[in-house]
Protein backbone atom coordinates (compact mmCIF):
# COMPACT_ATOMS: atom_id res chain seq x y z
CA UNK A 1 0.00 0.00 0.00
CA UNK A 2 1.33 3.39 -1.07
CA UNK A 3 0.28 6.27 1.18
CA UNK A 4 -0.16 9.68 -0.39
CA UNK A 5 0.92 12.52 1.90
CA UNK A 6 -0.33 16.07 1.41
CA UNK A 7 1.80 18.57 3.30
CA UNK A 8 -0.63 21.34 4.26
CA UNK A 9 0.80 22.78 7.48
CA UNK A 10 2.96 25.59 6.12
CA UNK A 11 2.75 29.14 7.46
CA UNK A 12 2.32 30.87 4.04
CA UNK A 13 3.95 34.06 5.37
CA UNK A 14 4.66 35.43 1.89
CA UNK A 15 1.06 34.98 0.75
CA UNK A 16 -0.47 37.35 3.30
CA UNK A 17 -3.45 35.14 4.18
CA UNK A 18 -4.37 31.46 4.44
CA UNK A 19 -2.94 30.40 1.09
CA UNK A 20 -4.54 26.98 0.94
CA UNK A 21 -8.04 28.48 1.28
CA UNK A 22 -7.43 30.99 -1.52
CA UNK A 23 -9.68 30.22 -4.50
CA UNK A 24 -8.35 29.25 -7.88
CA UNK A 25 -10.11 30.78 -10.91
CA UNK A 26 -12.68 27.95 -10.82
CA UNK A 27 -13.47 28.77 -7.18
CA UNK A 28 -11.83 25.69 -5.66
CA UNK A 29 -9.41 26.49 -2.80
CA UNK A 30 -5.77 25.76 -3.58
CA UNK A 31 -5.42 23.11 -0.88
CA UNK A 32 -8.66 21.37 -1.87
CA UNK A 33 -7.62 21.18 -5.53
CA UNK A 34 -4.31 19.58 -4.57
CA UNK A 35 -6.12 17.19 -2.23
CA UNK A 36 -8.58 16.11 -4.92
CA UNK A 37 -5.81 15.28 -7.36
CA UNK A 38 -4.01 13.23 -4.71
CA UNK A 39 -7.17 11.43 -3.59
CA UNK A 40 -8.06 10.65 -7.19
CA UNK A 41 -4.68 8.99 -7.72
CA UNK A 42 -3.84 7.19 -4.45
CA UNK A 43 -6.19 5.06 -2.36
CA UNK A 44 -4.67 5.88 1.05
CA UNK A 45 -4.10 9.56 1.83
CA UNK A 46 -3.00 11.67 4.78
CA UNK A 47 -3.01 15.45 4.99
CA UNK A 48 -0.81 17.16 7.56
CA UNK A 49 -2.39 20.32 8.97
CA UNK A 50 -1.80 22.94 11.67
CA UNK A 51 -3.80 22.66 14.88
CA UNK A 52 -5.39 26.09 14.34
CA UNK A 53 -6.38 25.52 10.71
CA UNK A 54 -9.90 24.33 11.50
CA UNK A 55 -11.53 25.27 8.21
CA UNK A 56 -8.92 23.62 6.01
CA UNK A 57 -9.00 20.52 8.20
CA UNK A 58 -12.76 20.27 7.76
CA UNK A 59 -12.51 20.70 3.99
CA UNK A 60 -9.86 18.01 3.68
CA UNK A 61 -11.94 15.64 5.82
CA UNK A 62 -14.86 16.28 3.48
CA UNK A 63 -12.63 15.33 0.54
CA UNK A 64 -11.94 11.99 2.22
CA UNK A 65 -8.39 12.55 3.48
CA UNK A 66 -7.26 11.50 6.94
CA UNK A 67 -5.77 14.49 8.74
CA UNK A 68 -2.81 14.53 11.10
CA UNK A 69 -1.95 17.58 13.18
CA UNK A 70 1.66 18.71 13.13
CA UNK A 71 2.09 20.13 16.64
CA UNK A 72 5.39 21.80 15.77
CA UNK A 73 4.77 22.81 12.15
CA UNK A 74 6.71 26.04 12.68
CA UNK A 75 9.90 23.99 12.94
CA UNK A 76 9.78 23.25 9.23
CA UNK A 77 8.44 20.96 6.55
CA UNK A 78 10.32 17.93 7.87
CA UNK A 79 8.36 18.04 11.12
CA UNK A 80 5.11 17.81 9.18
CA UNK A 81 6.42 14.99 7.03
CA UNK A 82 7.59 13.00 10.07
CA UNK A 83 4.09 13.37 11.58
CA UNK A 84 2.57 11.74 8.51
CA UNK A 85 5.17 8.97 8.33
CA UNK A 86 4.60 8.09 11.99
CA UNK A 87 0.88 7.81 11.29
CA UNK A 88 1.45 5.40 8.39
CA UNK A 89 4.45 3.28 9.37
CA UNK A 90 2.98 0.13 7.83
CA UNK A 91 2.79 1.59 4.32
CA UNK A 92 4.90 0.03 1.58
CA UNK A 93 5.95 3.51 0.56
CA UNK A 94 4.99 7.17 0.59
CA UNK A 95 4.15 9.62 -2.15
CA UNK A 96 4.82 13.13 -0.89
CA UNK A 97 3.18 16.17 -2.42
CA UNK A 98 2.61 19.79 -1.43
CA UNK A 99 -0.77 21.40 -0.87
CA UNK A 100 0.31 24.61 -2.63
CA UNK A 101 0.87 22.76 -5.92
CA UNK A 102 -2.67 22.33 -7.30
CA UNK A 103 -1.62 22.08 -10.95
CA UNK A 104 -0.01 18.61 -10.73
CA UNK A 105 -2.16 16.33 -12.85
CA UNK A 106 -3.69 13.18 -11.35
CA UNK A 107 -2.02 11.20 -14.13
CA UNK A 108 1.41 12.31 -12.93
CA UNK A 109 0.61 11.37 -9.35
CA UNK A 110 -0.74 7.99 -10.48
CA UNK A 111 2.43 7.31 -12.48
CA UNK A 112 4.69 7.96 -9.51
CA UNK A 113 2.45 5.76 -7.33
CA UNK A 114 2.63 2.94 -9.89
CA UNK A 115 6.42 3.23 -10.02
CA UNK A 116 6.45 2.77 -6.24
CA UNK A 117 4.11 -0.20 -6.45
CA UNK A 118 6.42 -1.72 -9.06
CA UNK A 119 9.34 -1.61 -6.62
CA UNK A 120 11.07 1.73 -7.11
CA UNK A 121 13.09 2.82 -4.07
CA UNK A 122 12.65 6.48 -4.96
CA UNK A 123 10.53 7.87 -7.80
CA UNK A 124 10.47 11.46 -9.07
CA UNK A 125 9.06 13.32 -12.07
CA UNK A 126 11.14 15.62 -14.24
CA UNK A 127 9.94 18.33 -16.58
CA UNK A 128 12.35 19.88 -19.08
CA UNK A 129 15.33 18.72 -17.01
CA UNK A 130 13.97 19.99 -13.69
CA UNK A 131 12.94 17.75 -10.79
CA UNK A 132 9.46 18.32 -9.42
CA UNK A 133 6.77 16.84 -7.17
CA UNK A 134 5.45 14.46 -6.02
CA UNK A 135 8.34 12.35 -4.75
CA UNK A 136 7.99 8.72 -3.73
CA UNK A 137 10.02 6.82 -1.12
CA UNK A 138 9.82 3.09 -0.38
CA UNK A 139 9.43 1.61 3.09
CA UNK A 140 13.18 0.92 3.27
CA UNK A 141 13.63 4.62 4.00
CA UNK A 142 11.34 4.60 7.05
CA UNK A 143 14.19 5.11 9.59
CA UNK A 144 15.69 7.94 7.52
CA UNK A 145 12.35 9.67 7.01
CA UNK A 146 11.60 9.57 10.73
CA UNK A 147 14.91 11.34 11.42
CA UNK A 148 14.33 14.30 9.10
CA UNK A 149 14.65 17.81 10.53
CA UNK A 150 14.46 21.37 9.21
CA UNK A 151 12.58 22.89 6.31
CA UNK A 152 14.04 20.97 3.37
CA UNK A 153 11.71 18.02 3.62
CA UNK A 154 13.27 14.89 2.16
CA UNK A 155 15.42 16.59 -0.48
CA UNK A 156 18.71 15.77 1.27
CA UNK A 157 17.65 12.14 1.60
CA UNK A 158 16.91 12.05 -2.11
CA UNK A 159 20.29 13.54 -2.99
CA UNK A 160 22.10 11.09 -0.73
CA UNK A 161 20.48 8.19 -2.59
CA UNK A 162 20.51 9.56 -6.11
CA UNK A 163 21.67 6.21 -7.51
CA UNK A 164 18.37 4.64 -6.39
CA UNK A 165 16.15 7.22 -8.08
CA UNK A 166 13.77 6.19 -10.86
CA UNK A 167 12.84 9.11 -13.11
CA UNK A 168 9.56 9.78 -14.87
CA UNK A 169 10.09 12.24 -17.73
CA UNK A 170 6.82 14.14 -17.71
CA UNK A 171 5.15 16.73 -19.92
CA UNK A 172 3.30 18.05 -16.85
CA UNK A 173 4.61 21.54 -16.07
CA UNK A 174 2.45 21.51 -12.94
CA UNK A 175 5.11 19.45 -11.16
CA UNK A 176 7.17 22.65 -10.90
CA UNK A 177 4.44 25.18 -10.11
CA UNK A 178 3.92 26.07 -6.48
CA UNK A 179 2.00 29.11 -5.30
CA UNK A 180 3.72 31.59 -2.98
CA UNK A 181 1.75 34.78 -3.68
CA UNK A 182 -1.73 35.56 -5.05
CA UNK A 183 -0.26 36.65 -8.37
CA UNK A 184 1.20 33.17 -8.82
CA UNK A 185 -2.32 31.80 -9.32
CA UNK A 186 -2.79 33.61 -12.61
CA UNK A 187 0.84 33.12 -13.63
CA UNK A 188 0.47 29.37 -13.18
CA UNK A 189 -2.88 29.40 -14.94
CA UNK A 190 -1.28 30.79 -18.09
CA UNK A 191 1.15 27.86 -18.32
CA UNK A 192 -0.74 24.98 -16.76
CA UNK A 193 -2.75 24.15 -19.87
CA UNK A 194 -4.20 20.66 -19.77
CA UNK A 195 -3.34 20.27 -16.08
CA UNK A 196 -6.45 22.25 -15.12
CA UNK A 197 -8.59 19.25 -14.35
CA UNK A 198 -11.73 19.40 -12.19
Amino acid sequence: MICGILLAAGSANRFGSNKLLYPLPDGIPIGVAAARHLKQSVDHTIAVVRSDDVRLTALLHFEGLTTVVSKYAERGMSTSLVSAIRASKNADGWLITLADMPWISPQTISTIAMMMEDGADIAVPYYDGHRGHPVGFSHKFLPDLLCLTGDKGASDLLQANIDLVKIFHSDDVGILQDIDRPRDVLASLRTAGDNLLP
